[in-house]
């Protein structure tokens, strides 16, 4: 703090405060008050600086106490929980071979977002729509192909497959991408094998931001 006010009294030039003529500073004590008024405002202006800081920090707008202090900062916490969630998924879709690993980071960085709670729900509907997805898609890519009037066929009756599940309209989103993906994506291969892979790396996202909510929950960031 002592760096900001040494900048405050010697960079701020003499034009950014009041003329000393409004005050009357006429004669011969016209410097001596016009230095007066400049240190007034100058310490005013450190006053209001320090009262606003203060009250940044006391929001939690700011960490304080040093390196201790940004370990328990909850914005830097929740990002490092998060990266270490995705390359930890990553790596073990990676581990199975996976084709397309990167769909087990994608669905991690999906629900780690949220509470254990959050996350067990989202995660049920997910694992929901990423079955009737993958099951349908198999289906019709392996007799009709990236037929696109097939395709909203498909999509049709996987909104009539979530509603007889009881399952809510993220789970319908969910399949739709699945099929999509499955149907619609150009590969070489089987498409119930490429519906096998899109599972799989789906349930190792779903696994391993399960298991972060548990041991990691994540934090409550103060505004």
């Amino acid at each position: 703090m002592e760096r900001l006010e040494v900048q405050i009294s010697w960079s701020t030039p003499r034009s950014a405060f009041i003329c000393p003529s409004v005050f009357g500073c006429r004669g011969a004590g016209r410097e001596e008050k016009w230095l007066a008024h400049t240190e007034f405002y100058v310490r005013e202006t450190r006053v209001l600086m320090l009262r606003r800081l203060t009250l940044t920090t006391r929001n939690g707008a700011l960490p304080t106490g040093g390196s201790q202090a940004w370990a328990s900062w909850p914005l830097v916490v929740n990002s490092a929980r998060t990266a270490a969630a995705a390359v930890v998924s990553l790596i073990v879709a990676r581990l199975f071979r996976l084709p397309e690993a990167y769909w087990a980071p994608i669905t991690t960085l999906v629900i780690t977002q949220s509470s254990l709670g959050a996350a067990l729900s989202v995660s049920c509907e997910r694992f929901m729509g990423t079955v009737l997805g993958a099951a349908v898609g198999a289906i019709v890519a392996s007799s009709f192909g990236p037929n696109m009037l097939i395709f909203g066929v498909g999509v049709f009756i996987l909104g009539l497959l979530s509603a007889a599940a009881n399952s809510n309209r993220n789970a319908f989103r969910f399949a739709g991408v699945t099929l999509a993906i499955v149907q619609l994506v150009p590969r070489v291969g089987s498409p119930w094998r490429i519906a096998l892979h899109r599972f799989a790396e789906v349930c190792i996202g779903l696994v391993v931001a399960l298991i972060l909510s548990v041991v990691w929950p994540e934090q409550q960031e103060v505004r």
